[in-house]
């Protein structure tokens, strides 16, 4: 019965499923960087949370990013604690799969994050992306300092003008600070560097995002 259904709204903390006290199980080192998922991280690693699509190719376009410390894929940005994957597909928890990427900014910038961003999905859609519909597929940037939401919103800004030349509808992508988040089971950490041939349903507009558009 998971994934009947599919509300385009995401639902209120009192409409939410229960979840449960006890976290999920997951893998604790980064299957292709080496590096460990959860923090504690270096000094001077910081933290920023993306939503665009299955989080399988979303991670997939970090982890080859230099300068990205390490990635791990989750949900967020929802009410239910510690929900399982089967839960988010209902609909019913409110959470967004998305990826956690912690970086260092002395080796990338955040605008380089956010190219990779922006490029690599539809960020019109609203709750979804290509084929993959619910709430759990949209477009969100989910920032922890306020120089990334300077450049969250001036980067949207500017692919914002490109999309409507194109005939593309408003950007839906949701720009807040990064909410609790909450790691996904095991085999979806880096699920495209275990699975080569796994589904990865990202789509780009083909507008380009310019480095350094935040400054």
């Amino acid at each position: 019965m998971f994934g009947l259904f599919k509300p385009s709204e995401v639902p209120s903390a009192e409409n939410a499923l229960a979840g449960r006290a006890e976290a999920i199980p997951t893998a604790e080192t980064h299957a292709v960087l080496g590096t460990p998922l959860k923090p504690p991280f270096p000094d001077g690693i910081e933290t920023i949370l993306f939503g665009f699509g299955c989080f399988w190719g979303a991670e997939r376009r970090m982890w080859d990013v230099p300068g990205v410390y390490t990635t791990a894929v989750g949900y967020s940005a929802g009410s239910t604690p510690n929900p399982t994957y089967k839960e988010v597909c209902t609909g019913r928890t409110g959470h967004n799969e998305v990826v956690l990427v912690a970086y260092d900014p002395n080796e990338v910038s955040v605008d380089t994050l956010l190219k990779v961003f922006w490029e690599a999905h539809d960020p019109t859609q609203g709750m979804r992306q290509g084929n993959d519909v619910g709430t759990q597929y949209r477009s969100g940037i989910y920032v922890t300092n306020e120089r990334q939401r300077a450049a969250a919103i001036t980067t949207r800004d500017a692919v914002g003008k490109q999309l409507s030349a194109k005939g593309y509808p408003a950007i839906t992508t949701e720009i807040i600070d990064a909410p609790e988040f909450y790691y996904a089971e095991d085999y979806h950490q880096q699920y495209l560097e275990k699975n080569p041939g796994g589904y990865c349903g990202l789509r780009g507009t083909g507008v380009t995002c310019p480095v350094g558009a935040s400054v």
